[in-house]
């Protein structure tokens, strides 16, 4: 179960990011971090009773870092206000597509599938999809999938087709896509709820046939 005390502490830690603030308040961290650690590895738990290509995966090696990367950004923020961890077949920094988890302050999203893949996995992507559309559209529209998910993210979608397709391909907009992911989010009260666990299991459950697919395409 997520702590109301670590959503808290991420926003205390958006409020105040700086170094000394964070050093002084170590101890909150430290406990936020082990409830989410814990959090998540009871999720991947759970998620590799379905996905066996997780089990085993230790959460501590998927949990994102809180220091930020800020040598090429105009925001000098030393710490993220939130935390994220990716889960898949080979860990956080896989190349598979997988689940991602992430809280904030005052809400959290559960997501999965395959964010901006590079140029040659867009293509082999794109194909699949379009030798196989039946088979992935069935997929877009199994129950599970749009109860939680409604739909694929349209984030970064191209205006017009890309290279190589039609104006009017069937399954254009889909193809337009340059990302593959599907994104649930979620209210502080949902987070904090004893059946937040059982509910990101059900969302990861519901992507798993898009992971399957996706994972083809780009083997």
């Amino acid at each position: 179960m997520i702590e109301k005390s670590t959503l808290k502490f991420l926003s205390d830690l958006k409020a105040n990011n700086e170094r000394d603030w964070f050093l002084a308040h170590k101890s909150d961290y430290e406990k936020a971090k082990s409830n989410f650690v814990s959090f998540v590895q009871n999720l991947i738990d759970e998620v590799a009773k379905f996905d066996k290509g997780i089990k085993g995966l230790e959460a501590k090696k998927c949990v994102f870092r809180i220091n930020r990367d800020i040598r090429f950004s105009s925001d000098k923020s030393p710490y993220k206000s939130n935390m994220g961890a990716s889960f898949s077949a080979g860990g956080k920094n896989s190349n598979i597509p997988g689940y991602y988890i992430h809280l904030e302050g005052n809400s959290g999203f559960l997501a999965g599938g395959k964010w901006m893949p590079e140029a040659n996995e867009l293509a082999a992507i794109r194909q699949e999809i379009d030798y196989n559309s039946k088979e992935f559209k069935k997929i877009l529209n199994a129950k599970d999938f749009t109860a939680f998910y409604g739909g694929l993210s349209e984030e970064d979608k191209l205006k017009t087709a890309p290279k190589g397709y039609p104006k009017d391909h069937p399954d254009l907009e889909i193809l337009k896509l340059k990302s593959f992911i599907a994104v649930h989010n979620f209210n502080v009260k949902e987070i904090c709820s004893d059946s937040f666990l059982k509910t990101c299991v059900t969302g990861c459950k519901a992507l798993q046939p898009l992971n399957n697919f996706l994972a083809k395409a780009i083997s």
